[in-house]
C-alpha cells in the first residue's frame, strides 16, 4: 500500500502523505516514497510545481518514533534519512508548496520550512517537541532557522510549546494562515500563479533567493547584472518578452 500518493494535473504534481494511522510519521518507507515522487516530478517537464499535502487530520507528526525505538545502535534512525528528504525539497529547482491542513510536529516542521511557500489553516498547531523527548531539533534546523525570527526560534525550540497557524505566519514558518475552507483555494491560486513563470527563470529565482551576496556592492552588482543579461538573452527570456509584447500567454504556460 502506497504511503505517498501522486496526482498530476495542469502542471502541478501533488505528493500526498498517506499514512494517517501513524499521523503521517516520517518512516523510512514513507520518506523513500517521497524521494521517489520528487525524483519523478523533477524529470517530468510537464510538472511545473509540486504540492506537499496529506490525508487525515495531521499533516506530519515528525520522525517515526516506533521505528526509531526499534533501530539498533549501529542502524540508521529515520531522523538521519530526513536530511536527504529536506535537502531534496530545499534544492528542488521547481517551486514547492506545502498545504498544511492540520497539526505538524518536529520533523514535520522541517518539511514545511523546506518548501518555498506554505499555507496552513489558522487552527493548525505546531511544536518543536524534540527537547521534551530529550533530543534536539538538529536536522530540521537547516531549513527551519533561515525562516524563523531569531527570538521566536529560541522560545519555541527551548520550550517545545504548541503554537497555532496565526503565530506560524507571524514568525515566518508559513507564508499564510487561512480559514479551513479557504485552504485549497489559496493553494490553488498560488499554483496558478507559479505555473505562469518560466521554468528556467523559476529555478534561477530560487537560487537568487538563497545566494550569499558578495560583500563588495560593485562586485555583487556586476555578478547580478551578468545573471540578468543572461536570462534576458536566453530563449526563454526572449519568448517571455515577446509574449508580453504580443499580449498572449508565454509558450510554457500550461493549457487550462
Amino acid at each position: 500500500m502506497a504511503l505517498v500518493r501522486t496526482v498530476t494535473a495542469a502542471g502541478v504534481t501533488t505528493l500526498t502523505l498517506d499514512s494517517p494511522a501513524n499521523r503521517n510519521a516520517l518512516s523510512s518507507a514513507l520518506m523513500a516514497e517521497l524521494l521517489d515522487g520528487l525524483g519523478a516530478a523533477l524529470t517530468d517537464p510537464a510538472v511545473r510545481v509540486v504540492v506537499l499535502s496529506h490525508t487525515g487530520p495531521v499533516f506530519c507528526s515528525g520522525a517515526d518514533l516506533k521505528e526509531t525505538a526499534e533501530t539498533r545502535d549501529d542502524g540508521r534512525v529515520p531522523a538521519e534519512m530526513m536530511a536527504d528528504v529536506l535537502a531534496a525539497i530545499w534544492e528542488f529547482p521547481k517551486p514547492v508548496v506545502a498545504r498544511v491542513g492540520g497539526p505538524a510536529r518536529a520533523g514535520g516542521l522541517g518539511l514545511i520550512a523546506a518548501a518555498d511557500l506554505a499555507v496552513c489553516t489558522r487552527e493548525a498547531t505546531f511544536a518543536f517537541s524534540e527537547v521534551r523527548l530529550g533530543v534536539i531539533p538538529a536536522v530540521i534546523s537547516a531549513t527551519v532557522l533561515p525562516r524563523l525570527a531569531a527570538r521566536a526560534a529560541a522560545e519555541l525550540y527551548l520550550t517545545g510549546d504548541v503554537f497555532d497557524g496565526t503565530r506560524a505566519a507571524e514568525i515566518g514558518l508559513v507564508t499564510r494562515a487561512v480559514q479551513e475552507d479557504e485552504l485549497d483555494e489559496t493553494v490553488g491560486k498560488l499554483c496558478a500563479s507559479l505555473v505562469k513563470g518560466g521554468p528556467i527563470a523559476l529555478a534561477g529565482t530560487k537560487q537568487l533567493l538563497r545566494r550569499t551576496p558578495d560583500p563588495s556592492i560593485r562586485a555583487d552588482m556586476a555578478e547580478l547584472s551578468a545573471r540578468s543579461s543572461g536570462y534576458f538573452k536566453s530563449p526563454e527570456g526572449r519568448e517571455g518578452v515577446a509574449a508580453f509584447r504580443e499580449k498572449r500567454p508565454a509558450g510554457w504556460v500550461p493549457a487550462p
